[in-house]
Order: structure tokens, then sequence, then C-alpha cells
């Protein structure tokens, strides 16, 4: 896969406590395109970092609805995705290969 397309299936990390926690058991989770299939996330993710993938699971978020100045508005619809590495493998999230 072209490194252009990996950054394509990959859009970025996701940092929050809950991923925090997920760190300790070797998953890691990121905002994926809406289209990425898990093939294409657990390619992207060796490659990227050089890395063994275990396994990939994914979720579809819904957008919120939203009003900004009294108009009603909707955010878009994202993918997430959480990938599992193999025992004693690890991702710097500050730097890929």
């Amino acid at each position: 896969m072209m490194r252009e397309k990996l950054f394509d299936v990959l859009r970025s990390p996701l940092v929050t406590e809950k991923t925090a926690r997920a760190n300790q058991e070797n998953q890691y989770a990121f905002r994926v395109a809406t289209t990425a299939t898990k093939a294409e996330i657990k390619a992207a993710v060796e490659q990227l970092f050089s890395v063994n993938v275990l396994a990939v699971q994914t979720l579809n978020v819904a957008g919120k609805a939203r009003r900004f100045r009294g108009v009603a508005g909707h955010r878009a619809d994202w993918k997430k995705a959480y990938v599992t590495l193999a025992e004693g493998q690890a991702i710097d999230l500050g730097q890929a290969n």
C-alpha cells in the first residue's frame, strides 16, 4: 500500500482516558476513514508502525445534531478502530516510521 494511502486510512490516533487504559492491554484506538475495511486498517498500522496486528475491531460513531446561531446542523459520522497488537509490541503515537 502506498504511504499516502496509509494516511488516508488512518486519520488520527484517539487519545482519551479510555484509550490510555486500553494501551496497557496492547490495544490502540484510531479515527479511520468511514470506507476503510479491517484488512486495510491492519495493513496500514503494520506498515506505518512496523508491528504485528492480531485483531481489529471497528465501530461507526453517529454524528450529533448541533445548532449554530439558531441554524440546525449535524456533525459528520465517523469510524473508530481498536487495534490489538502482539504481546510485547507497542506503538509510539508521537512518531511513525
